[in-house]
């Protein structure tokens, strides 16, 4: 019988084939007591598994180190180095230990109890990102798991062979999709050299680092569904539609036709896509628009580069800042990584971010906070704020920026602000931080100073922002979830977070008006840039410049090549002064 699942949108693209379960070893962990001369020796069967683990991470670095540079994916590679930090993390071993010791648990017992003690941590931050970061310290111990109990990755390429041989008949070339409870980035790198067209997983998010993955490798994928690992049966035949973020189980053959004709169809046009690598962004009416690339990691320059970015419009630093255990990254380790991007960029300029973290982040370096409870941490020490409370950590990030600015342009974004005294403290440091270098003799080179604009105390006061700053860039992500008082990161209110309410829309057009009006560049880096169904009402705003993941920029760029913005201005303006603008927008 036909039935549906539905998940989310991660990726785009068809994907058809039998399905391939790959259950969670989790599921049956053996739970016991051992005795006290037992104690050392589980310890080690710990020690042994992790080594195992870390050893195969490894291994798949150096596999990844030495492929060609279009099969390179930035994404995976800090993604493993990750997983390397969280399976060297002190506050995991330690706690396993002591479950052993103190408890006398068996060590699978003992891993999968200090795995929920953490995970209680991940669940209580506020950021999406780094709540979804509970994924990677399962897939941690998911390894570590299976190499107590023998049992291989779930996406090793040997699989081909074996599994048409004992599920299918073995002379029909039959194309697979996996499902999983979720999937490491270990196995997402093993995923593109095997023959898998596409996976679904029991859990995940839209920045999960299965949809990450997925999104750099343009793989079908639907992530989020729930209970797909337990209602989907070996060997059924499934359809993933990327696109919809639904996965088809035992389609009739007229669903099946039409789903083959719909991924054709999506072949053809991320050809035609590809096509437009090269051309130019203008509008019909010859208007040029200035399509950039967010990044995560200086190796995410390359396929920003690729993508036809003209720019990175967004460097979110705090990548550099998660995972390592309390010990921040120094100036000359972020010097190098911003000197990388720029290198990777080619010459086109790199706005970089200074850290967006604060209070619900896990970098638990100042004791005096440590045991302190932030009842909201949307609204509490984060970005700009927890830097200028932490001015030496600050400095080091500014001398690494304006030290990288000596080898091509960069922007420097400062987020969060909303405040007269907090623009003049950050000014204040950068000069710093620049009297600083000329005492120690050293070269650096000059950037232009932009401000984030999310808070909407901030969109109400452009006139104090042009005034110091070179440019603007409006983080849509946090201006919507700030004016409609909606925390995205509870399922209970997400449905109200509306990228199209009118109020959002008023700050939107303000600040877009008031940055041209006054001749600053003005962008947008939100989830809004790269969503094709936003292009037409952006671009009828006044907006100009796009910030985006790389994979979405041909997509924005085909609609940008359609549109007139002469006549999108009035059709916006109509849309502003709606009730209800998703009406219009849907037209």
């Amino acid at each position: 019988m036909s039935f549906c699942v539905h998940g989310l949108t991660v990726s785009r693209g068809i994907a058809i084939g039998r399905a391939v379960i790959v259950a969670s070893s989790r599921l049956d962990v053996a739970h016991y007591f051992v005795k006290p001369d037992q104690v050392e020796s589980e310890i080690e069967r710990l020690r042994q598994a992790r080594n195992a683990v870390a050893a195969e991470i490894s291994r798949v670095q150096e596999s990844l180190s030495t492929l060609a540079s279009h099969d390179a994916h930035p994404e995976l590679a800090a993604l493993l180095d990750v997983h390397l930090m969280l399976l060297q993390d002190e506050q995991l071993t330690s706690g396993v230990k002591h479950w052993i010791i103190e408890r006398h648990y068996n060590a699978e017992w003992a891993l999968t109890t200090q795995l929920e003690v953490i995970a209680r941590q991940f669940d209580e931050m506020e950021d999406p990102y780094l709540r979804e970061r509970k994924a990677d310290l399962e897939q941690v111990v998911e390894r570590m798991l299976r190499v107590m109990r023998g049992v291989s990755s779930p996406v090793a390429a040997p699989t081909a062979a074996s599994l048409q041989t004992e599920l299918l008949d073995p002379s029909v070339d039959v194309p697979l999709v996996l499902v999983a409870h979720d999937l490491s980035p270990a196995d997402m790198l093993q995923f593109k050299q095997s023959v898998f067209a596409g996976f679904v997983t029991d859990v995940g998010g839209k920045t999960s680092h299965t949809a990450i993955v997925a999104r750099s490798m343009d793989i079908p994928a639907v992530v989020g569904a729930r209970s797909a690992s337990h209602l989907i049966n070996q060997d059924d035949w499934v359809v993933i539609d990327g696109d919809a973020g639904v996965v088809i189980v035992d389609p009739s053959p007229v669903v099946l036709a039409e789903y083959g004709f719909k991924q054709r169809q999506g072949e053809l046009e991320r050809e035609r896509l590809a096509r437009l690598r090269n051309t130019p962004a203008v509008t019909l009416d010859g208007q040029k628009i200035e399509l950039l690339a967010n990044i995560e990691q200086p190796d995410d320059a390359a396929a920003a580069v690729k993508a036809g970015a003209v720019g990175v419009g967004l460097f979110r630093t705090e990548f550099l800042f998660m995972g390592r255990n309390g010990r921040l990254p120094d100036e000359e380790e972020q010097y190098q990584a911003y000197r990388r991007a720029v290198d990777g960029m080619q010459g086109l300029p790199v706005t970089v971010r200074t850290v967006d973290i604060g209070a619900d982040k896990p970098l638990d370096r100042s004791p005096a906070r440590a045991g302190e409870d932030y009842l909201n941490p949307a609204l509490g020490l984060r970005a700009i704020r927890w830097s200028l409370a932490e001015p030496a950590m600050f400095l080091a990030q500014l001398r690494a920026v304006l030290r990288a600015a000596a080898h091509g342009p960069i922007n420097l974004l400062i987020p969060m602000l909303a405040h007269a005294s907090e623009i003049r403290q950050t000014l204040a440091l950068v000069q710093k931080a620049r009297d600083q270098l000329d005492a120690r003799g050293m070269v650096y080179g000059s950037v232009r100073m932009g401000a984030m604009i999310e808070i909407p105390a901030a969109a109400l006061t452009m006139p104090l922002f042009l005034r110091h700053f070179d440019f603007l860039s409006i983080g849509t992500n946090d201006l919507i979830q700030y004016t409609l008082a909606i925390d995205r990161a509870d399922e209970a209110v997400a449905h109200l977070y509306d990228p199209v309410h009118p109020a959002v829309l008023q700050l939107l057009a303000s600040v877009i008006a008031q940055a041209r009006a006054a001749g600053k560049g003005v962008s947008v880096c939100g989830e809004m840039a790269g969503d094709v169904a936003m292009t037409r009402l952006l671009l009828g705003l006044g907006l100009r410049s796009f910030s985006m993941h790389p994979s979405q920029i041909l997509a924005v760029k085909q609609q940008i090549l359609r549109c007139d913005t002469g006549k999108l201005a009035t059709w916006a303006q109509t849309v502003l002064e709606a009730e209800d603008p998703a009406a219009l927008m849907a037209d």
